[in-house]
């Protein structure tokens, strides 16, 4: 799902190397700790995922001051647990390895505390169902206001005012990853990454992508990174290779193949089951994106219903396919965010643009996962219901959006201009990825792809502003039939 490592040519990740220094225990810890950041909230009556959240020693790892109230949460990340915290379905910890000595990099400084923003400019006129109409035009650095706005609401139902809406949130809550399909893949992540360090020592492997973010479905496959630790390149396909003959020996694992593509991966499945795991070697901007989608995912209520919803529809009308000439999965989640970001009321900010302290693109791996902790929450003023915001987004792209001359930038929270960049020239749709700026979307390579696929956006766009029912453009029923059955 993710392209190549963010480690620009000639540039380390690490300021030692390539790999992380030596390591000692750290583990992710997965538990229903509630965090008052961009990444929480809380529904009630549902169970909600496990928060993924990598609990470092204090001894070995400073953590900066936390952000002076009112920002700063209720509940320190490095408390212990209490009892009545645990429960059942917490996933066992994902025991990684990190640096037996201080870590080596820049660590992260505490965030700065929200600042009032600029007033948003208007550009370029849209009207899309009475709730956005022109894009603003944020300005570089500027924390978002979170003071002097409505409370947020802790219910999904609060944006489900309507027919359309309520069948959103009827299919996004059967089909959202449950906290027992997660479990399953880190159990095989654990027996794995046991396995790999019988011939890898220093090896570490992590579940990324959907899985991770917040973004799945229970039909969701398992994006896997092992990070190898040394001075030089590994080579992957000789590193999968090897992998491969060690799978094939392995007896909770099956039909093993070796994809020789852009990123090579070996796929797999977990014997007896559909389960299936996409494992790549030194992938590390997947890493990163898990922790920046993730802090999207849970900055505002509507965000997961609104992507899972638009992957189904996606799917459904047969655009949603790379390997076919079609829009990646990690494609559409930017363009859902891009345009939740340009509304005349903002549903989402640029966390890159508003915090690059925390999601700096050449941080520590070992870092990573700290970033988020330190955004304060972001709350919006636009109370649009999610149907309202899924008719907007196919309208944006269907008339609006300028195929021809833009470029989708989640990075900016606005539609760049297209240039005359090897990256951007003759690319029929581009789409910047946040951390090394290339375009996602080149797999649109032919003309009759991209026609077909702005074709689907209008054709959508025309028939559910006409029958204001899910139905009318997606098999609801069908789709969560089919989830319901897949595990």
């Amino acid at each position: 799902m993710f392209p190549r490592s963010a480690a620009q040519r000639g540039r380390s990740a690490y300021r030692d190397g390539l790999y992380p220094p030596p390591p000692v225990p750290i583990c992710y810890d997965y538990n229903h700790q509630r965090l008052a950041v961009v990444n929480s909230f809380y529904v009630p009556e549902r169970e909600r995922l496990p928060t993924y959240e990598w609990k470092p020693y204090p001894a070995l790892f400073p953590v900066p001051p936390r952000v002076p109230a009112p920002y700063t949460p209720t509940t320190p990340n490095r408390r212990k647990r209490q009892n009545d915290e645990y429960s059942p379905h917490v996933v066992k910890r994902q025991r990684l390895e990190s640096p037996s000595h201080p870590l080596v990099g820049s660590p992260i400084p505490p965030a700065t505390p929200p600042r009032h923003p600029d007033q948003a400019v208007p550009g370029s006129s849209r009207s899309s169902f009475g709730f956005d109409s022109c894009y603003p035009s944020p300005r570089a650095h500027i924390h978002p206001q979170v003071n002097a706005v409505p409370e947020s609401s802790n219910s999904l139902q609060a944006y489900a005012k309507d027919k359309l809406s309520d069948q959103m949130v009827e299919l996004f809550e059967a089909c959202q990853q449950q906290t027992s399909d997660l479990a399953r893949k880190e159990t095989c992540r654990t027996r794995l990454q046991k396995d790999i360090q019988s011939i890898y020592a220093v090896a570490r492997l992590y579940l990324t992508g959907s899985s991770m973010n917040g973004l799945g479905c229970r039909s969701s496959d398992a994006d896997l990174c092992l990070v190898l630790k040394g001075n030089n390149r590994p080579d992957p396909i000789h590193v999968l290779t090897v992998l491969q003959r060690l799978f094939k020996s392995l007896s909770y694992v099956e039909r093993t193949q070796l994809i020789r593509a852009k990123v090579p991966i070996l796929r797999f499945r977990e014997k007896g089951s559909d389960l299936e795991f996409d494992l790549n070697i030194n992938n590390t901007v997947g890493i990163r994106n898990t922790f920046l989608l993730r802090s999207y995912a849970y900055a505002d209520l509507r965000i997961r219903p609104m992507i899972l919803v638009v992957k189904k529809w996606a799917r459904h009308n047969q655009i949603n396919d790379a390997s076919k000439g079609t829009l990646s999965s990690y494609t559409l989640v930017l363009m859902v965010l891009h345009y939740l970001q340009t509304l005349k009321e903002p549903v989402l900010p640029s966390l890159q643009r508003d915090y690059p302290e925390c999601f700096y693109a050449f941080l520590d791996i070992d870092v990573v996962p700290e970033g988020p902790k330190r955004v304060p929450p972001y709350i919006s003023t636009n109370q649009s219901s999610l149907g309202e915001l899924l008719l907007g987004f196919l309208k944006y792209y269907a008339t609006d959006f300028r195929w021809d001359k833009q470029v989708i930038s989640v990075r900016e929270a606005k539609a760049l201009p297209k240039n005359n960049s090897k990256e951007w020239r003759n690319k029929y749709i581009c789409v910047e990825e946040p951390f090394e700026k290339n375009n996602v979307a080149r797999a649109v390579h032919e003309k009759i792809k991209f026609d077909a696929i702005k074709a689907t956006f209008a054709e959508s766009c025309r028939i559910l502003q006409d029958r204001k029912d899910l139905n009318s453009i997606l098999p609801v029923r069908a789709i969560i039939n089919k989830e319901s059955c897949r595990r």
